[in-house]
């Protein structure tokens, strides 16, 4: 008789429910880094890259569209643009308090 090995079979596969993947996607998105996100979330990097690439697939609709270059780069940008206006509010915040 063959004794199962000690690693981990398909069918025992972890399943992740739909809030973790949420989570995960926003960690990845803040940290920059999908590689620091997944090693955070103790989980594969080429699964949070699957995740990342599924809901640009979802939000795009097509896999060609998704994949296209200028679209990666405008998606990017966008991106950048984003958290430079975040860190713009906050410094507004921040000098707009009166000083003592």
């Amino acid at each position: 008789m063959a004794s199962k090995s000690s690693g981990t079979s398909p069918d025992k596969r972890r399943k992740y429910d739909e809030a973790f993947k949420t989570e995960a996607l926003r960690l990845a998105s803040e940290r920059r880094s999908t590689q620091a996100a997944a090693r955070q979330l103790g989980i594969s990097p080429k699964l949070l890259y699957r995740w990342q690439q599924a809901q640009v697939v979802a939000e795009v609709g097509s896999v060609e569209v998704a994949r296209a270059p200028e679209v990666r780069a405008l998606r990017a940008r966008l991106k950048r643009a984003e958290q430079e206006l975040d860190m713009l509010k906050k410094a507004v915040v921040i000098f707009g308090q009166p000083t003592r």
